[in-house]
């Protein structure tokens, strides 16, 4: 598939879990903020036991300015964690409805529904445009994904290009619809696997696996998808090495990038 020529440039740094700096043109997006040391340990809404077991290659004091934060969800500390709430201060913040009253009282946060659009001017500079994109995660809990686009991104087949941040989210088929709406660029997937215990026994998977991640990439047809959220915790069951044997088992392996954690890698 060829790919597609997105108006402006695309830099994302993966900085582990699904905390990523995505960059377009003078625009700075920082999705899922965590940047707790290796070795920091949560006890997860689930009950499960969590241990971050890498070391962000980038701190606080290493980001870019930060223009806009998009929060999948706030009640898991890897997602966002004590560090990371310190960004939320004085910033566009998107987020679920749940989170934005938890985060409250920061005028910049704005909490979203599924398939809702807003939009957002920085100083003056190109109109974008939000959309909230559904996910299935833990029960009980909110959690979106987030497409952004604007009318200097350009059009491909008469839809205007995109980027899409999926959040924390298994594989369902609604989200197909983002290809009726949007073309997308440049996906990050969360992926991972994540499994917790279940309260009456077994285990319960909350993100994608590799085969749900080719899945969603053939419904919404993503020019390349970039992998998050795939190293570094106990609950992930599926890493890098699972992801790129699918990938190539389904002859898609030149459709997922995956990035040196910390280095800033030009994607369009």
């Amino acid at each position: 598939m060829a790919v597609t020529k997105l108006g402006p440039s695309i830099h994302i740094t993966h900085i582990g879990t699904a905390t990523a700096i995505i960059q377009i043109d003078n625009l700075t997006i920082l999705t899922d903020p965590y940047f707790s040391p290796e070795g920091t340990e949560w006890i997860g809404r689930s009950g499960a036991r969590l241990v971050n077991s890498y070391q962000p290659p980038l701190g606080l004091e290493d980001l870019p300015p930060i223009d806009l934060i998009l929060l999948s969800h706030e009640d898991h500390k890897d997602n966002l964690d004590d560090l990371g709430r310190q960004l939320l201060n004085g910033r566009h913040v998107f987020t679920t409805t749940e989170g934005a009253r938890n985060l409250a009282p920061r005028r910049g946060v704005r909490g979203m529904k599924p398939w809702e659009t807003t939009t957002l001017q920085i100083s003056g500079g190109p109109r974008y445009e939000i959309t909230a994109t559904p996910c299935q995660h833990l029960p009980g809990g909110e959690c979106l994904g987030f497409i952004i686009t604007a009318e200097h991104f350009g059009m491909t087949n008469g839809k205007r290009n995109a980027v899409y941040f999926s959040g924390d989210t298994v594989y369902i088929e609604e989200l197909a619809r983002i290809k009726k709406l949007f073309h997308v660029s440049v996906a990050l997937f969360s992926l991972g696997k994540a499994t917790v215990p279940r309260p009456g026994g077994g285990t319960l998977q909350i993100t994608m696996d590799g085969r749900q991640a080719v899945q969603l990439m053939r419904d919404i047809e993503p020019d390349v998808v970039i992998p998050l959220h795939f190293e570094g915790w106990s609950l992930f069951k599926e890493g890098k090495d699972g992801i790129e044997e699918v990938a190539k088992q389904e002859g898609v392996e030149d459709r997922f990038k995956f990035l040196v954690p910390g280095v800033s890698t030009k994607i369009l």
